[in-house]
């Protein structure tokens, strides 16, 4: 298997939509996965970024997934991640790994001072990111803070702390 990450293009939309659908679980008697519902929210409300929405393609197949949207951290922005998919066929093989190790290098390539997600910390801890309320970040829900996670990057300066917001998208879940 050659896998290969790169940044998702409009010619991918439906497969994402896919490959999203199949990899979340879908709430009784739902057309869709609540996720695919964020993403099309996401994409509908403008805030996807897509210099750091990636794809992970095999033999040309899209098989996994990355989303990155905008966010508000205290009185400026950061980067939200997720939901990141790949499709249960593929699943433990490194897809979803890759996707983020791309995606870090990506964003530290930008002027974006951080990468926040709600995932699993043994998971994540793998790529650096840590409790966001280490940094002073706020999370704007009800989970323990070892799931609300933070990677900073080099644009991080801790004046940039305070509560943090997803994109209105999010709410509508």
């Amino acid at each position: 298997m050659t896998v290969t990450v790169r940044r998702e293009s409009p010619g991918d939309l439906e497969a994402v939509r896919a490959v999203v659908d199949a990899a979340f679980p879908w709430p009784e008697g739902a057309d869709r996965a609540a996720e695919t519902g964020l993403v099309d929210g996401l994409r509908t409300d403008g805030d996807v970024l897509p210099d750091l929405t990636l794809v992970a393609e095999d033999d040309g197949e899209v098989v996994g997934q990355l989303l990155c949207s905008r966010a508000h951290l205290g009185s400026g922005t950061a980067v939200a991640v997720g939901p990141v998919a790949v499709r249960p066929d593929r699943q433990g093989r490194g897809i979803g790994s890759a996707l983020v190790r791309a995606l870090i290098t990506a964003a530290e390539r930008t002027d974006a001072p951080c990468l926040v997600l709600l995932g699993d910390p043994d998971l994540y801890g793998r790529f650096g990111f840590e409790p966001a309320a280490r940094h002073g970040i706020g999370s704007p829900g009800p989970w323990p803070d070892r799931f609300f996670q933070v990677r900073t990057l080099p644009a991080w300066d801790p004046a940039l702390a305070g509560p943090f917001r997803y994109a209105v998208a999010f709410d509508r879940l």
